[in-house]
This record gives structure tokens, C-alpha cells and sequence, in this order.
């Protein structure tokens, strides 16, 4: 039979009671078990523990976590702190719960099989109306433009105002979230505010970029400067090589693009208007991609103040 521990123990134990020493004891217990025989220092402490009135050889019960702490009450524990804060920490956890890292992970992926996500960026949350607007105004100028087939395509300009800001976006880690694996995605609107920021207008046509200008000394657009500094502008650019062309100009319905002094701008100036569906910058077109390109690239630029914003002329150029 394999001695383990306790019968050892007893034995100690039996000696102890017998008289002899500690020295005795391991002796002989060396002598009958060799190298299975515990070591003097193990002798010597049990002798100690006898000497102050112990009489259990069993290990005593000692404070500590628990074997295992993967139970329903840590799981649904560590479920509950996830709802709470979407953004908590394995240390966080750690501390809350007094649970090892180890049995963390475990519940977290084997138990409630979650994982941590970065926040999809979108520019808006639209509603079903909205939605539903949309697909039918791509369908009619699919049909209107031949499925994009059409020359009238390369008359097609787009433009927009937009807030540059001299700021630090937040990181994709910073960002992350505990999602459960029934739950959707979790989304986040693109833009935070900074004290630093400068207002541009960007136009593109179906071949790339055309113009863009920035507002100086301005805080908003309004219909005098859209369209004796503005458009006058884009409108140069686009007809320095043919005087009559054709612009077919799709914009918002921004109080300065739809006031009656733009109105009356663009019909001297023989400008067609093209429709739009809600929040016209992200419709998913060809054309309008390159301005939410460009807008990004401007979005992650670090500017030290307004006039190294207006001053990208090599950004544009580079883009």
C-alpha cells in the first residue's frame, strides 16, 4: 500500500507519544521508507505542533479563495458588472469579485461568451422612414442616370460644410466594450467637440476633388458668403476650361443653400439642382465617396490652430 501524508503523520505522531526524539523519528523513518520518508524539517514541525496540544494529523481548513470559483453566483456577478459598465476591466473585475484572471477569462468566454469590440462609427442613427427615403431616391437616380451609365454623371458635383477640428479622437481601445454574443454591434457618432476648429466647404465631382474653401473670420455659412465667395469659386474652377458646362450641383437643404438669394444665384448662373434624400453627406454614392475621404483624412490631421487648417494646400494636393 502507498503511504501518503496522513499515514505518515500518524507515525510521527506514534513516536511523539513513544518519546523519542526528533532525531529518533527521522532516523527511523528514514531507515523503514528511505526516500519516501518525509524530511527532518517536516519531523520537526509536527513535533512542534504535538509539543503545543495538537492531536488532529488532518490539514486544518485555511482562509483563501475557493478551488474553483467558476459557480453560477460569480458568473451571473460578472454578467451584472458587464451591464453595468460595458467598459470594465479584468482588474476591475478582479477586485469587485476577488476572482483570479484566470476564472475571469473563463467566464467571460466559455461561460458568457462575450467578447470586447471597438464602437462602429457612423455619421448618423436614422429611422426607418429615413432609411426607407433613401434606398427610394438611389433607386430613382439609378433609373434617372442609367444605372450610372449616363455622361450626365461627370456634371454631378457635391459639396458640404464641415467643422475641421484640432483635437486627439479617442483610440480604438479606449473605445472597446464588452458585447454579449446575442447583442447587436454597439455604435457611435463620429465627432466630439474641441475648442479649436475651423468651418470648410468641399467640393468633389465623379473624377475627385474640385475645390475647397474655408470660411475666414466666420463662424457659420450663411447665403451671402455661399455664393459671392463660394460658389463663385467652385463654379470658376469647374468651367476654367469650358465656360458653358453643364453642373448639375447636389447639396443639402442647409437654410444657405435653399434661402432665395442662392436660389437666385443659381438660376443666373444656369446651375440644375439635384435632389436628396436625409442626411444627403452619406448617401452611399461614388462621387460623394471622395468627400467623406477627405473629410476623414482632414478628421485625423493634427492642426495647431485655424490657419495651418486653411492652409493644407499640400494635404490637398498629396489626397
Amino acid at each position: 500500500m502507498e503511504l501518503n501524508r496522513e499515514h505518515f503523520r500518524a507515525i510521527i505522531f506514534h513516536n511523539f507519544r513513544r518519546g523519542l526524539s526528533r532525531q529518533e523519528c527521522f532516523d527511523e523513518l528514514n531507515s523503514l521508507y528511505s526516500d519516501k520518508a518525509p524530511s527532518y524539517s517536516t519531523v520537526r514541525n509536527w513535533y512542534n505542533e504535538f509539543n503545543r496540544g495538537r492531536c488532529s494529523i488532518q490539514d486544518e481548513s485555511r482562509a483563501g479563495r475557493p478551488k474553483s470559483v467558476v459557480v453560477p453566483e460569480k458568473i451571473n456577478a460578472v454578467r451584472e458588472l458587464i451591464k453595468q459598465d460595458r467598459h470594465v476591466t479584468y482588474r476591475e473585475i478582479e477586485a469587485s469579485l476577488d476572482i483570479s484572471m484566470t476564472s475571469i477569462n473563463k467566464i467571460l468566454h466559455e461561460h458568457l461568451s462575450v467578447k470586447k469590440i471597438c464602437s462602429r462609427w457612423i455619421p448618423h442613427n436614422l429611422t426607418n422612414a429615413q432609411k426607407k427615403a433613401r434606398v427610394d431616391w438611389c433607386k430613382e437616380m439609378l433609373e434617372k442616370y442609367i444605372q450610372g451609365t449616363s455622361k450626365a454623371v461627370y456634371n454631378i458635383y457635391t459639396g458640404d460644410e464641415s467643422w475641421i477640428y484640432a483635437y486627439e479622437p479617442e483610440t480604438k481601445q479606449q473605445s472597446t466594450v464588452w458585447v454579449f454574443q446575442d447583442e447587436a454591434k454597439p455604435t457611435k457618432v463620429v465627432r466630439g467637440r474641441s475648442t479649436s476648429k475651423q468651418m470648410i466647404a468641399c467640393f468633389f465631382g465623379i473624377n475627385g476633388h474640385v475645390a475647397t474653401v474655408a470660411l475666414e473670420q466666420r463662424r457659420t455659412v450663411n447665403s451671402e458668403w455661399y455664393t459671392t465667395i463660394c460658389l463663385p469659386e467652385v463654379i470658376g474652377e469647374i468651367r476654367k476650361k469650358q465656360k458653358n458646362r453643364r453642373i448639375i450641383l447636389h447639396h443639402d437643404n442647409a437654410s444657405s443653400h435653399t434661402s432665395t438669394q442662392t436660389k437666385a444665384f443659381l438660376t443666373e448662373r444656369k446651375i440644375e439642382l439635384m435632389g436628396h434624400p436625409p442626411f444627403r453627406d452619406i448617401v452611399i454614392q461614388v462621387y460623394l465617396l471622395s468627400f467623406l475621404q477627405y473629410q476623414m483624412l482632414l478628421f485625423y490631421c493634427s492642426f495647431k490652430d485655424k490657419k495651418a487648417i486653411q492652409e493644407n494646400k499640400e494635404l490637398r494636393e498629396n489626397y
